[in-house]
C-alpha cells in the first residue's frame, strides 16, 4: 500500500441496479501518484465500481474524496469536486467538431473562457493526434482518435482524479500502447488514476495496484507488477 496521502477512499461500497445488488460490500482506496487497476472477467462489476464511484447508480456505503465525503453528493457536484469519470464506450459528440467537444467538458463544469482556452491546449499537449484534427467532426475520427477526445474532454473538467473506464477497448495494439503511454504522462502531472481495463496484460505494465473483482466482490489486491506473476491470478481472471 501507498504511504502517499489518500485521494480516493470506498468503503463498505454495495451497488445496484433495480433490486439486483451488482456489488458487494467493496473497499478500495486509492493514493495520490497511483495508477489503479480493476480487473476481473466480464460482468464482475468493474465498471459498476467506478459508476457507484461517480454517483450515476444507486449505491450504498461511505466515499471519500480529498477527505470530503461524496456519496451524499449528485453526480455533478462530485465531478465539480474533481472526481472525474470518462465512461466505456467514449460518448464523444459525433456532430460537434474537435474543439467543441473539449470545450463541452469544460463548460460542463463551469470553467471560464479562459480555463476552457488552457484546458484544451493542454489537452492538445497530451493528444497531438487532436491538434491535427481540430476542427474534424467527431463522427470522422478513428477509435483510437475518439478515445484520445473522450480523455482530454474529461481533462477539461479540471480532474483531481479520473476514473477512466475501458481506455483501450477495440483499439488496434499500437494505438493501445499510445494510449497508455498517455495516461501514465497525465498521473506524472499529478493526477491520481483508477482505470477498468479488459487488457490487463497491458494495464499492470504501467499500473502500480491492482484490485481484482470476481461476481462484484473485491477478492484480491497488490502490487501489479506481483500479481501480473501470479499463477492462479494469471489463470483465474487474467486469461493464462
Amino acid at each position: 500500500m501507498s504511504t502517499a496521502a489518500t485521494v480516493l477512499e470506498a468503503s463498505g461500497l454495495s451497488a445496484f441496479y433495480g433490486r439486483t445488488c451488482a456489488l458487494h460490500n467493496a473497499t478500495l482506496q486509492v493514493s495520490q501518484g497511483e495508477i489503479v487497476v480493476l480487473v476481473g472477467a466480464n460482468g464482475a462489476g468493474k465498471s459498476t465500481l467506478l459508476r457507484s464511484l461517480s454517483g450515476v447508480i444507486e449505491r450504498t456505503g461511505r466515499i471519500s474524496f480529498l477527505g470530503d465525503r461524496v456519496d451524499k453528493l449528485e453526480p455533478e457536484q462530485i465531478v465539480r469536486r474533481g472526481l472525474v469519470h470518462v465512461p466505456e464506450g467514449r460518448r464523444i459528440f459525433p456532430g460537434l467538431t474537435v474543439r467543441e467537444n473539449l470545450e463541452a467538458g469544460g463548460d460542463a463544469v463551469g470553467r471560464s473562457k479562459n480555463e476552457i482556452r488552457q484546458g484544451v491546449e493542454q489537452a492538445l499537449h497530451y493528444f497531438p493526434r487532436l491538434a491535427q484534427r481540430i476542427t474534424s467532426y467527431g463522427w470522422s475520427l478513428s477509435g483510437g482518435e475518439q478515445q484520445m477526445l473522450a480523455i482530454g474532454r474529461g481533462l477539461l473538467a479540471n480532474p483531481r482524479m479520473l476514473l477512466l473506464d475501458e481506455p483501450s477497448l477495440g483499439l488496434a495494439p499500437i494505438v493501445t500502447m499510445e494510449v497508455f503511454s498517455i495516461i501514465r504522462e497525465i498521473n506524472r502531472s499529478g493526477i491520481p488514476i483508477l482505470l477498468v481495463e479488459q487488457n490487463v496484460k497491458t494495464a499492470l505494465r504501467f499500473a502500480d495496484r491492482c484490485y481484482v473483482l470476481e461476481a462484484g466482490r473485491l477478492v484480491k489486491d497488490g502490487v501489479a507488477s506481483e500479481l501480473v506473476d501470479d499463477p492462479a491470478i494469471v489463470k483465474a481472471y487474467l486469461g493464462g
